[in-house]
């Protein structure tokens, strides 16, 4: 049994391929499995799919940007007319070469080239879209796929009879984590409530910057496990420690980036999330059954973060705050007032499991083996 990924552009694309996988091999026990990822050269993307036993070919891929300079036309026609068909015949050759069973999409730039050449070659296409509105890959793609798996039940523009609401794929290990463990991990010690902020590389700082004014009040008052990004990290320590009472650093515990274990822990300690509204955050934060804050990426492709977090804050789940309307004291007192209001967190949390979808890797895995075992 041979199946080949496709997706490209972003992490958002990559993990759920993961939880897939990793359910396909926990369901399939023969011994001819083969799994190979067809999409743009990405270090960190390869990385994490190697780690999977996933094989990798890298294909050159357009990109569609929507700012409008002279620049970006001539990047978007550069991409267009010369990468996109250059990828086609990548794509074409290794596929050919591989003669898959079928074809997986995650979307992104990356997936057009793959899922065109492959059926040039007569493969079938099976899509998944994670967000509530698609992006520009998958509404290109749409009619080429036989099913198209999607996250939430609204999501626009997909045909109906094509449509399997199953959720975005998630790590389950993400929800083994331990209060127990946590507390030694990130060298807990204190009985204030744990907030964790999970900022990633888009706009981050943005959000560390207004977060440290009023970090000295947050944290009399709370212990915050801060994932701010790797690019963001040097900077955001040397300000905390210029600006900060050193009786209060303990209970300020920042890291670049969180390891799946690492996360799984911080996950399980955390009274409340603060996170950006992508859609493997959204299903992550839901699946652990934590309240959550979402300050969605306004520059987000099809302003698509927005409208996750609208349609998750209609769960009761989560509150949203847009980037113009979070400024530190108004965050500092919607805190308070959330953690005056037990109930309400209870009530969030509740909802959060409600919405959740954890078996979604395992449907699309199951869905994808059978599909191949069955013919």
């Amino acid at each position: 049994m041979k199946i080949v990924f496709t997706g490209g552009g972003t992490g958002g694309h990559v993990v759920p391929i993961i939880a897939i996988v990793r359910e396909i091999k926990n369901i399939y026990k023969g011994n001819d499995l083969q799994l190979f990822f067809i999409g743009p050269k990405d270090k960190v993307s390869s990385n994490l799919l190697s780690r999977e036993g996933i094989k990798i070919k890298t294909v050159l891929a357009g990109k569609v940007r929507r700012y409008l300079t002279i620049k970006s036309f001539i990047q978007n026609f550069f991409d267009i007319y010369f990468k996109t068909p250059i990828g086609i015949f990548q794509s074409f050759i290794h596929l050919f070469l591989l003669s898959p069973d079928l074809i997986f999409s995650k979307g992104g730039f990356g997936s057009i080239p793959v899922v065109l050449a492959g059926k040039l070659l007569f493969t079938q296409v099976f899509l998944h879209e994670s967000d509530i509105v698609p992006g520009i890959a998958n509404k290109i793609l749409r009619g080429l796929a036989l099913e198209i798996f999607t996250s939430f039940p609204k999501t626009k523009y997909f045909s109906s009879k094509k449509m399997i609401l199953v959720g975005n794929p998630i790590r389950k290990e993400l929800l083994y984590g331990s209060k127990k463990e946590a507390k030694k991990m990130f060298k807990i010690n204190s009985a204030k409530p744990v907030i964790l902020i999970l900022g990633g590389s888009q706009g981050a700082q943005r959000i560390n910057e207004q977060i440290l004014g009023v970090m000295q009040q947050l944290l009399e008052n709370f212990e915050i496990i801060h994932q701010c990004g790797k690019k963001n990290y040097e900077a955001l320590k040397s300000e905390f420690s210029a600006i900060m009472d050193k009786k209060l650093e303990p209970f300020y515990h920042l890291y670049p980036f969180l390891k799946e274990q690492e996360l799984s822990h911080a996950y399980a300690a955390a009274d409340l999330i603060i996170s950006r509204a992508g859609s493997g955050s959204i299903f992550e934060i839901a699946a652990a059954g934590k309240p959550s804050i979402l300050i969605p990426l306004p520059e987000a492709a099809q302003n698509h973060q927005v409208k996750n977090a609208y349609a998750y804050q209609e769960s009761g789940a989560s509150l949203v705050v847009e980037e113009n309307n979070f400024t530190p004291h108004f965050f500092l007192e919607k805190l308070k007032f959330l953690f005056k209001n037990q109930s309400e967190l209870e009530k969030m949390s509740e909802k959060a499991k409600e919405f959740s979808k954890p078996e979604a890797g395992w449907i699309i895995a199951n869905y994808l083996v059978e599909y191949l075992t069955g013919r």
